[in-house]
């Protein structure tokens, strides 16, 4: 008889926030694992840069790559090992959702290019407009044409891979979600901060947003809840719900 229990769904943990704000409010695992919100898929989590071995596209219902204060230029060797991982997990169809450096890194292991963004750090909560082609996408279709968000970033997805569907962006990043293929998507902003985390950032930058000519109280007074974008989790978790469930029928 064939196993019927769900294969996990795995956060890869590529990065960690600031020491204060861990200390509060946990870490980029526990706040996407917390926004998957009541999945009834076992929710594991990797991290590359250790050493842990990332599972082969059958292993997983599902894949989610964190943010990181890395970037993915720096070409780190781990860095690189989890593109060639993520890039295989496209090619087999498995779900996978990168955030921020995870966006970026996705669009450069099929093809595209992260780098700087030419117009330095974007941060706070901000507006994000959708695209047309997002009206029939299966994680974003029956969102706003606009919504806010909250953003952390200096590196974007600059060129997206071959065949790559832009689906969202706003004035600063053309780029704020992207699909490759049918089932994974890079997302620049952070579905997985809440209002306090995002002062957080905005807090622990401080000196480094009034050197690029920012101001960070005005920055933090913007900051307002981001339901909809949050929500774009749970909507992941019921993607890799359903792959789940169609890869044990078929086996079956």
């Amino acid at each position: 008889m064939e196993n019927s229990s769900p294969r996990p769904l795995a956060i890869i943990k590529v990065g960690e926030t600031f020491d204060a704000l861990r200390d509060r409010r946990g870490d980029f695992e526990h706040w996407m694992a917390d926004g998957l919100g009541n999945t009834r898929l076992p929710v594991v989590v990797l991290d590359p840069r250790r050493g842990d071995a990332l599972p082969s596209p059958d292993q997983i219902s599902g894949a989610i790559v964190s943010g990181s204060h890395a970037m993915v230029s720096h070409r780190a060797p781990w860095s690189e090992a989890t593109g060639r991982w993520l890039a295989q997990l496209v090619a087999h169809g498995t779900p996978v959702l990168g955030i921020c450096f995870g966006h970026q890194l996705l669009a450069d292991a099929l093809g595209g290019e992260a780098g700087d963004h030419p117009g330095g750090m974007e941060i706070g909560t901000v507006e994000v407009e959708l695209r047309p082609e997002a009206a029939d996408d299966a994680l974003m279709a029956g969102l706003p044409a606009r919504f806010e968000a909250h953003v952390v970033h200096r590196q974007s997805a600059l060129q997206l891979p071959e065949g790559a569907v832009r689906l969202a962006g706003n004035a600063f990043e053309p780029t704020q979600a992207f699909r490759i293929g049918d089932q994974a998507w890079g997302l620049q902003f952070h579905p997985e901060f809440d209002a306090e985390i995002m002062r957080g950032y905005v807090d622990h930058l401080g000196d480094d947003l009034r050197g690029q000519g920012l101001d960070p109280a005005a920055l933090r007074d913007r900051v307002a809840p981001t339901a909809l974008a949050a929500g774009l989790l749970g909507r992941f978790a019921r993607i890799a719900e359903a792959h789940d469930a169609l890869a044990t029928a078929t086996a079956g």
